[in-house]
């Protein structure tokens, strides 16, 4: 294109910025940009003025993928409503490296279809208990619904059998979301979608069979007959194939299964849709006389099985990483997959506290539960086990601020002390207040032990799943077994509802700002951006990757600049840095060889190493810096929270790293701030910069220098 023909002298500035997106006039410092390359989604801006190299002799460039996660509100917001089923699809990502990784793997697979069975069984309870078997029939809800279009005077059968599309349609809803992609990509990073298909095939099966065991359950409640047994036996077969396909390690993402794993997925999924189809039918036909239960016979049962289920996944899924404490890449890393036990947590808590509200507050809004049937007791419980679960993360969060710091204070002061030995009396409060930043970034450090008492956290829910097993109310259990009054549990389920009001608001509030308001994404939308970064590998219906777009789109860019210019010189901030290190080791030798990277507040080796121990290590780093003959540096600041060193910290007083390895040349500190008091001419010290990008600051433009300069020199 005719903007795109500079100097062939000058090396161009690839800059790509980190999460929550950013203006390709703030990424440049420039006035005014103009897109080069890419869509409106994701793009390559230049200056609008002109292609001139800058006075360090560099073409400067952006690469922006802010809205590749997402683009639009609706988007936005089926990731808010889909947030369990992301959060238990990157859970496996965490997994770690060793025998264990395996088992990890399952225990997350088979975590995410219970997410996608308790989706359809609170939604069948809403459809099938609540409208088309209290409402219409034992309760009376509120006008209209007591008469909801005509179905009052329908037998049973019938109710439950049109009402039972209600279910069907929000599996077929999943189904469609199921499909989506990240946008068009000839060379994909992550080669997934025949697992996506198995999984989405197995998912929809497993959706499909859970429903017809409700209504099958309930029918046979009056009387078994040989058409309802033999269906109910179907179905659990399917669920248990289905299981089966998960349970085995390897078994639908291995190559050498692929195809048999496939056959058997596309075969329990034509069976489970038959088996629906001959459900929905049999119990419409069916004019037996039904049972006279206040609720739907059997569906109470169901869905404390499909909770307890979810909580013992859980609890054997925390159990085993909390076994595999190892080291990654020789250096210590967060309990091996603990953070794999922490997202599922958080997904399963999601999940139960989402569907319990959903069928409890429906109930109350249309009054379906003034009658003697109250509402399913295992949600009762679930709101509790909710409540408990958030103050008792609260507390724990609360308690290890406090305890750590001390001890982050002291080290924090440790560092402040090297970089400024003399104070003058006017810098001291400069200088208490550079110390605090520094004790509040260090409590990343402090991040394993969080995660590992979290994870512990677990026995909440799979206890009071446990007592809600042996029918009891909540109120009951608690007087008898830790003479708490009434009152008490009454509190903690009021307070489970509020928290749960909240939390639903927080998420739409967050999924319609974090598009439309600039600042709210920059904090909210963080999540988005993390979450969709990996691809689906656990949960079929969690939003698509975009790495899968962004990783080949920046690949392809960065090989047709190497052939327009001397060399390419690739600036990646935060989690910018870890798309171009994907990007680098996509890179064919020749490209390589033209090819430098600058990454400065970057979470590679402090965050993503440990919480992904088995795809983004120290040998991964390494092989980065290997791609790019070791034209790498990485600049860094003790006041950053989510940056630090990849390689070598570099603190003064610090063992000097072996002059042998190149690997301890990459990291450079930046002390921070670089001045206690305003310099010479200047009316104001110098601001801390934390996670701040930087791109302008003396050190950032000198690193640029020198790596232009090693590009031109060949060096």
């Amino acid at each position: 294109m005719a903007g795109d023909q500079p100097r062939r002298h000058d090396v161009v500035e690839l800059r790509v910025h980190g999460v929550s997106g950013a203006d390709p006039t703030v990424i440049l410092d420039l006035p005014q940009v103009r897109q080069v390359a890419g869509d409106g989604s994701g793009g390559f801006h230049r200056d609008a003025r002109s292609d001139d190299a800058d006075p360090d002799g560099v073409t400067l460039e952006a690469y922006r993928w802010g809205d590749l996660p997402s683009g639009t509100v609706g988007r936005t917001l089926a990731m808010v409503f889909l947030l369990p089923f992301m959060l238990s699809n990157v859970a496996v990502w965490m997994r770690p490296t060793g025998r264990r990784a395996a088992g990890v793997s399952v225990l997350c697979r088979l975590l995410a279809l219970n997410l996608t069975v308790l989706y359809v069984v609170s939604i069948a309870g809403v459809a099938l208990d609540l409208l088309a078997w209290r409402c219409l029939g034992a309760a009376r809800c509120r006008p209209p619904f007591d008469t909801m279009a005509g179905l009052d005077g329908r037998h049973v059968g019938q109710r439950l059998a049109v009402l039972a599309l209600v279910p069907i349609a929000a599996i077929a809803v999943l189904r469609l979301l199921g499909t989506r992609r990240s946008g068009p990509a000839d060379n994909p990073l992550w080669a997934v979608e025949p697992l996506v298909h198995r999984l989405r095939v197995i998912h929809v099966a497993a959706a499909l069979a859970v429903l017809d065991v409700v209504l099958l359950t309930a029918r046979r409640a009056s009387g078994a007959t040989f058409s309802t047994t033999l269906l109910l036996a179907l179905n659990a077969a399917v669920l248990l194939a289905c299981v089966g396909l998960l349970a085995a390690p390897g078994m639908i993402d291995r190559a050498a299964t692929a195809r048999t794993a496939t056959w058997a997925a596309r075969t329990a999924g034509a069976v489970a849709v038959a088996l629906t189809v001959a459900t929905v039918v049999t119990v419409a036909s069916d004019r037996r006389d039904w049972s006279s239960a206040a609720g739907l016979p059997g569906y109470g049962g169901i869905a404390g099985g499909a909770l307890l289920g979810q909580m013992v996944l859980l609890a054997l899924l925390s159990a085993v990483v909390l076994r595999h404490h190892g080291r990654v890449g020789g250096r210590s890393a967060l309990p091996g997959g603990l953070g794999a036990a922490v997202l599922a947590a958080i997904a399963v808590g999601l999940t139960g506290a989402l569907s319990a509200g959903l069928v409890y507050q429906t109930g109350e809004l249309l009054g379906g539960y003034r009658g003697d049937g109250g509402p399913p007791l295992p949600y009762r419980w679930t709101l509790l086990a909710f409540f408990l679960h958030v103050v008792a993360a609260v507390l724990l969060c609360g308690a290890l601020t406090v305890v750590s710091l001390r001890r982050r204070r002291r080290a924090a002061a440790a560092i402040t002390a090297r970089d400024f030995p003399v104070v003058p009396p006017e810098a001291v409060g400069r200088l208490r207040l550079t110390t605090k930043t520094i004790a509040r970034a260090r409590f990343t450090e402090w991040l394993g032990l969080l995660a590992a008492t979290y994870a512990a956290l677990a026995v909440v829910g799979l206890i009071t799943s446990l007592v809600g097993r042996t029918g009891r109310e909540p109120e009951e259990a608690a007087r008898q077994l830790l003479g708490l009054p009434a009152v008490a549990v009454q509190m903690g389920l009021s307070g489970g509802s509020y928290l749960l009001a909240a939390l639903l608001l927080a998420l739409v509030t967050g999924g319609v700002f974090a598009y439309r308001t600039a600042w709210f994404r920059r904090h909210v939308g963080i999540l988005w951006d993390l979450g969709t970064f990996w691809p689906r590998a656990a949960h079929p219906f969690a939003p698509p990757s975009y790495a899968d777009r962004a990783v080949p789109e920046l690949a392809d860019r960065i090989s047709h600049l190497t052939e327009r210019h001397v060399g390419v010189l690739l600036c990646g901030h935060s989690h910018g840095s870890a798309l171009l290190a994907l990007a680098v080791l996509r890179l064919p030798p020749r490209v390589r060889q033209r090819v430098a990277l600058l990454t400065y507040g970057s979470p590679l080796d402090r965050l993503y190493a440990r919480l992904f121990p088995a795809y983004l290590n120290e040998e991964v780093l390494r092989a980065v810096g290997e791609r790019v003959e070791w034209r790498w540096l990485n600049l860094w600041r003790d006041t950053d929270p989510v940056g630090g060193w990849v390689f070598a910290a570099h603190r003064p007083g610090d063992p000097a790293p072996d002059p042998a390895d190149p690997a301890g040349q990459v990291d450079r500190r930046l002390r921070d701030p670089a001045h206690l008091l305003p310099a010479p001419g200047e009316r104001s010290a110098p601001q801390l910069r934390g996670h701040h990008p930087g791109e302008t600051d003396p050190e950032f433009r000198a690193a640029v220098r020198e790596l232009a300069e090693r590009l031109r020199g060949g060096g």
